[in-house]
């Protein structure tokens, strides 16, 4: 009889291990409850190496995460809603744009404070946006760029 209390006590433990796992993991990818942040939108021309659940950093400082993505229909752009955290005001003029952490390293959403003294509110737009850039084709247009003939060499 001892053995089965001993089991059942055991399996009560890794359930209530998992179900912690499980609340961690959503609370860290942006999941959990949204009363600590507001969303804000971007639209960028390629959203390449984002995810839901990205990082959204300021000063490198991760302040947000990738709530939404979605394909508009309309301009054939990437929309995003971003989970901003409310202690972060950002002026109207703020740019917000793909970067890399590295050649090898992953992207993430990068927020340039602006000027302005007015704040972006709860569910605007930051319409200055600046997508992923492809190292590939980067790479392809140094590689296939050729030397100009009428440049005369530095002497």
């Amino acid at each position: 009889m001892s053995e089965n209390k001993l089991e059942i006590v055991a399996g009560a433990l890794v359930v209530v291990a998992a179900v912690a796992f499980v609340l961690y993991a959503g609370k860290s990818a942006g999941m959990g409850a949204g009363g600590d942040t507001y969303p804000l939108r971007a639209s960028f021309r390629s959203i390449e190496g984002v995810a839901l659940g990205s990082d959204v950093k300021l000063a490198g400082v991760k302040v947000g995460t990738i709530t939404g993505l979605t394909l508009n229909p309309t301009t054939y752009m990437a929309d995003a809603v971003i989970a901003i955290d409310k202690k972060i005001k950002l002026p109207t003029d703020s740019a917000i744009l793909i970067s890399s952490e590295g050649l090898l390293g992953g992207n993430y959403v990068e927020i340039q404070p602006g000027g302005m003294p007015d704040n972006l509110a709860p569910g605007d737009e930051i319409e200055d946006t600046q997508g992923a850039v492809s190292l590939v084709s980067l790479l392809m247009k140094f590689v296939g760029s050729k030397p100009d003939p009428a440049a005369k060499p530095a002497p």
